[in-house]
C-alpha cells in the first residue's frame, strides 16, 4: 500500500517521455517530410534512372529477348527482322516510337530518323507487306533503309533493351562497351566528360584556394576589430548573401567585357591600348573571378568563428619569447585557425564543384564545368540516364572528401560554431 503512490509517479513519468518524444518528432516532421521529398526522394529517382532504363525493352519486348542469342556479327535471322517489324509499327501507332528512336540514337547516331521513318512506312503500307510481296521481311526492311543491314544497328537495339545497365556510368568516364562485351575507350572526338571532370576538380581546387588567400586576412581582421567595426565588415562579407546570384554575376559580365568598366579604367590610365583591351569574359578567368567573388563568405564566415576565439594574447606571448611575426604566426596562430581553414575549404570546394549558373553566364565554352552538362542533358538533350550518372560520379566524390576530411581531420572540429 505505501508503495502505490511511488510505483504511479514512475507511471505517470514513462507515459510522458514518450509524449514529449511525439510532441518534438511532431515539430520537425514537416522538415523531415520535406527533406525527403525535396531531396532524398529526387536524389534516389535520379541515381535510378541512371542504372534503369526499361523503354526499348517496353516497346520492343520479344525483338530484344530473340537478340539475346544473336552472335552480334551476322546479321539476325528473318525471324528477328519479322518481329522488330511488327512490334516497330506498333510503338508507332502507339506514340512511343519516338523514344525508342532516341533511346537507340544515343547508342549508335543517325538511328533516330531511320526508326521513326521506319515505323511510318510501316503504318503506311499493308498490314504485311512482306506477305504481300512475297519478299522476306529482312529484305522488306532493308528496301525501307540500308540501316536494317548493318549489325551494329541491331547491337544498338539489344544494348539498349537491357531494363538495368551500366552503359550510362561507362559513358560518363568516356567508355563504351563493345558488341563482344569487352569496354574500350571512347574515340577521341567523343571523349568529353574525363576532361571536364578534371576541369571541374582544377577549378574548384583554384577557387578554394583564391578564397583562403583573400579570405583569410579578411576574417582576421573582423575578428580583431572592435564590435562597431567587426559588424560593420560582417555587413560587408553578407552583401553578397543579400544579393540575386543573378544579379552578382551579370554585374560581373558589365565590368569584365572587352567594352566594360575594368578595361574602360585601365585604358584611361594608360595600362592598356584602346585596341590592347583584356578578354576576362566568357572564358576560364571570368568564371575564377565571379565564383570567387560568389563564394568568398563561405570561407571567411568559418575562419571569424574560429579566429574569435583565439586570444590575442597568445601571439604577445610568442613574441615576448622572441618570436618572429612570421615564427608566431606560422607555430601558434596558423594552427589554431586551422578548423576554420578546413571548413571553409570543404564549403567552397563542394559548393563550387556543382556551380552551373555563373559558369554558364560568365565562363563560354572554356569556362564550362561538369554541372553545365549535367544541366544540358537534363533540360535540352533529355538524357536523364546520363545526367543522373554524371551526377552520381559527383556525389560519390563529394562524399570520398567528406570522410577523408572526417579520417584527417574531424568534422567535429568544423569551426561553424
Amino acid at each position: 500500500m505505501g508503495g502505490g503512490p511511488g510505483r504511479r509517479g514512475r507511471l505517470r513519468g514513462a507515459m510522458r517521455v514518450p509524449r514529449e518524444q511525439l510532441r518534438a518528432l511532431g515539430l520537425v516532421a514537416p522538415l523531415l517530410i520535406f527533406i525527403g521529398v525535396t531531396f532524398i526522394a529526387a536524389l534516389a529517382t535520379m541515381l535510378m534512372r541512371s542504372v534503369h532504363d526499361p523503354v526499348v525493352a517496353d516497346a520492343l519486348p520479344e525483338t530484344v529477348a530473340l537478340l539475346r542469342g544473336w552472335d552480334g556479327e551476322r546479321l539476325p535471322a528473318e525471324a528477328v527482322y519479322e518481329t522488330a517489324a511488327r512490334e516497330l509499327s506498333r510503338a508507332g501507332e502507339e506514340r512511343t516510337i519516338g523514344q525508342v528512336a532516341g533511346r537507340v540514337n544515343r547508342v549508335q547516331g543517325g538511328l533516330r530518323s531511320v526508326f521513326t521513318r521506319t515505323a511510318r512506312d510501316l503504318e503506311d503500307e499493308a498490314p504485311d507487306p512482306a506477305a504481300a510481296t512475297g519478299t522476306p521481311w529482312r529484305d522488306a526492311l532493308i528496301a525501307l533503309d540500308t540501316a536494317w543491314a548493318d549489325p551494329a544497328t541491331w547491337h544498338a537495339i539489344r544494348t539498349t533493351g537491357e531494363r538495368f545497365t551500366s552503359r550510362n556510368y561507362l559513358n560518363a568516364v568516356d567508355m563504351d562497351r563493345l558488341p563482344d562485351g569487352t569496354i574500350a575507350r571512347q574515340p577521341e572526338e567523343r571523349r568529353i566528360y574525363l576532361r571536364l571532370f578534371w576541369r571541374t576538380l582544377l577549378v574548384s581546387g583554384a577557387i578554394t584556394i583564391l578564397c583562403l588567400l583573400l579570405g583569410y586576412p579578411i576574417a582576421h581582421l573582423i575578428a580583431r576589430a572592435p564590435p562597431r567595426r567587426a559588424a560593420l565588415l560582417l555587413v560587408l562579407v553578407l552583401v553578397p548573401f543579400w544579393t540575386s546570384l543573378l544579379v552578382r554575376t551579370t554585374s560581373w559580365i558589365v565590368l569584365l567585357q572587352t567594352q566594360g568598366v575594368i578595361n574602360d579604367i585601365l585604358v584611361a590610365i594608360g595600362l592598356v591600348s584602346d585596341d590592347g583591351r583584356l578578354a576576362m569574359i566568357y572564358s576560364m578567368t571570368g568564371t575564377l573571378i565571379a565564383m570567387t567573388h560568389v563564394l568568398l563568405p563561405f570561407m571567411v564566415l568559418p575562419l571569424y568563428s574560429v579566429m574569435r576565439g583565439i586570444p590575442p594574447q597568445h601571439m604577445s606571448a610568442a613574441a615576448s619569447l622572441g618570436a618572429t611575426p612570421l615564427q608566431a604566426f606560422l607555430r601558434v596562430y596558423w594552427p589554431q585557425s586551422l578548423p576554420g581553414v578546413g571548413a571553409g575549404a570543404l564549403l567552397v570546394f563542394i559548393l563550387s564543384i556543382g556551380f552551373y549558373i555563373t559558369p554558364a553566364l560568365v565562363g563560354g565554352s572554356d569556362g564550362q564545368l561538369i554541372s553545365n552538362m549535367i544541366a544540358y542533358h537534363m533540360q535540352t538533350s533529355l538524357n536523364w540516364g546520363l545526367a543522373g550518372a554524371l551526377g552520381g560520379i559527383l556525389l560519390v566524390g563529394v562524399l570520398a572528401l567528406y570522410m577523408v576530411y572526417d579520417r584527417l581531420v574531424g568534422v567535429e572540429r568544423m569551426g561553424l560554431h
